[in-house]
């Protein structure tokens, strides 16, 4: 079943010849994406389902096999549900919420990392990275039947390129020779070895940490549970920690930290590799090795996510150590934060520089990673006798004394951004939640039928929850036409519709708010009252109107 999978997914776009190669002048695109992962797919889909022309160069016909991305958080679902794909990777994916620590053979606390109620998606998925993009790469292909302008182009990789004033030029090679193409703008998922960031001369800074990682991804039946287990100096020896964890297929992920001074081609000889297995699992566990690799703990970004007309996204802007799921899930983010901004460039409804926003908010997101990442591997892999011995003093207490494991860091695992961001309005909701504060992701809740975030769609969105709304009416608006801005969706929830867990995470004691909510689903300003003046004004604030030059 696992082979069929990869074979399925594997050529997924082969080459075809595009009209783009026997055109006399190099044809110009709105957007063209280069990358086909998870960020350059879901890039693609978010920009395709605006109705703006894309095409997506990648220098293979599909994915390849081996997983590096396998553990997807409830954010990165939640915007996959909005963008039409979310509960077909839940299909698919293993569901858990627990985790266990371990330090030696003994257990020293567990978590839960969905430990409330009233959310439409799991705290997180495991999924092998090639059953993600199989997933988006179907769903571009309903969504191109339902008309949305995407082209996948395999095997044109792009060997250079030109920026110019107002568009970048490529030259691309193609199993029919060259051919050069034009993109108003060019978006860089092109992973963590990016050439394109290369080209544009955007060196990454951070840390290189000096240990090495084993991935052995095994096939086996065993009882396990589905929980993410890791273990500190594990009594099995191994490695100097070990993280076990299960995929779909009866598919299990093992890494083991093996050191900086080794030798990784001795390191990778199955027989090296089943022995550390043999001993973890034990002698009587029959397994398949599918795939391995070795790779190092990097915290690394570049200093600029736009270059011009040329603008990075996932690994090709940041890279960050495994242990915490941030790397893939980080990267959709960008593609989550870039898409709408991008489309609105593109469709002259905010100026050029409001694209600046999408470095701001997302190098601060990166920042954020980076410091998490750092803070795990430090953990993790202590470097003097002085750290390895707090790392296990810290260990010991938390068996007993709860107030020493949120110093444990086996990995702290990805959660969304809240963004300190120019495009945020104000926060006029006294002793508003926390949770739903200008600049942070809206929390899911559940409505008498369904659940809030399936209302929200992907444009902007004026929420008003409880009391009455007559002021919703066009006449309410202050506006020259006295019309509801025309970008703007009203979604109102009445009194006897607001659930529990939706008063406490969206209203707190007041007996109504009002919540203006960008396309990505953040929010940007909240109020306890309807005021047409102060919401048009945010609304320009968020769309970087307030940056036009005054006509």
């Amino acid at each position: 079943m696992l082979q069929d999978r990869y074979d399925l997914a594997f050529r997924l776009y082969p080459y075809e010849r595009a009209a783009d190669q026997d055109a006399q002048d190099p044809v110009r695109h709105p957007a063209v994406i280069v990358g086909a992962g998870p960020v350059g797919l879901t890039m693609a889909l978010d920009l395709g389902l605006q109705g703006i022309p894309v095409v997506l160069l990648d220098d293979h016909e599909g994915v390849g096999q081996g997983s590096k991305a396998i553990c997807f958080a409830k954010r990165t679902l939640e915007i996959a549900q909005r963008h039409g794909f979310g509960q077909a990777l839940v299909n698919t994916g293993v569901t858990w919420n627990l985790g266990k620590v371990f330090h030696d053979d003994h257990q020293v606390f567990e978590f839960d990392l969905q430990p409330e109620d009233g959310h439409r998606c799991p705290a997180f998925i495991n999924l092998q990275q090639p059953y993600f993009e199989k997933t988006v790469v179907d769903r571009i292909a309903q969504a191109r039947a339902e008309g949305a302008p995407i082209q996948l182009r395999g095997r044109n990789r792009v060997d250079g390129i030109e920026q110019r004033d107002d568009h970048v030029v490529m030259q691309i090679s193609t199993p029919d020779g060259p051919y050069r193409l034009e993109a108003d703008w060019l978006l860089a998922c092109d992973g963590a070895a990016s050439p394109l960031r290369k080209m544009v001369g955007a060196d990454f800074t951070g840390r290189v940490f000096e240990d090495s990682f084993l991935i052995a991804d095994i096939r086996m039946s065993a009882d396990f549970p589905t929980e993410r287990w890791f273990w500190f100096e594990p009594h099995f020896k191994s490695g100097a920690s070990a993280l076990l964890h299960k995929q779909p297929d009866d598919v299990w992920r093992v890494d083991f930290q093996i050191g900086w001074d080794v030798d990784r081609k001795e390191e990778l000889k199955d027989s090296k590799i089943r022995k550390r297995l043999d001993a973890m699992l034990g002698p009587k566990v029959d397994y398949e090795l599918v795939w391995s690799s070795i790779y190092t703990f990097q915290c690394r970004r570049i200093q600029k996510f736009r270059h011009n007309r040329v603008i990075f996204a996932g690994d090709s802007a940041h890279q960050v150590s495994p242990f915490g799921a941030r790397g893939a899930n980080s990267g959709i983010q960008d593609a989550d934060n870039l898409g709408w901004k991008l489309g609105r460039v593109i469709r002259s409804e905010s100026p050029e520089q409001f694209l600046d926003s999408y470095h701001d908010e997302r190098s601060l997101a990166a920042d954020e990673n980076i410091l998490n990442s750092t803070r795990s591997t430090d953990f993790i892999t202590p470097k003097s006798p002085t750290s390895h011995l707090f790392r296990n003093a810290v260990l010991d207490l938390a068996q007993s004394c709860e107030f020493a494991r949120p110093m444990v860091n086996s990995g702290r695992l990805s959660l969304p951004c809240h963004y300190k961001s120019a495009l945020n309005g104000v926060d006029a909701l006294p002793h508003g939640p926390k949770a739903s504060a200008p600049g942070s992701p809206c929390p899911d809740a559940p409505l008498s039928a369904g659940y809030v975030l399936d209302h929200l769609g992907a444009c902007f969105v004026l929420l008003v929850l409880g009391g009455s709304a007559p002021a919703l009416s066009e006449p309410a608006w202050s506006g020259p036409a006295r019309s509801v801005p025309a970008e703007l969706r009203l979604v109102s929830v009445p009194d006897d519709a607001l659930t529990p867990l939706l008063r406490a995470r969206y209203l707190g004691d007041a007996p109504q708010a009002v919540y203006l909510i960008r396309p990505d689903q953040h929010v940007t300003a909240r109020w306890a009252a309807f005021n047409s003046a102060q919401i048009e004004n945010a609304l320009k604030i968020a769309t970087g109107k307030d940056l036009e030059c005054p006509s």
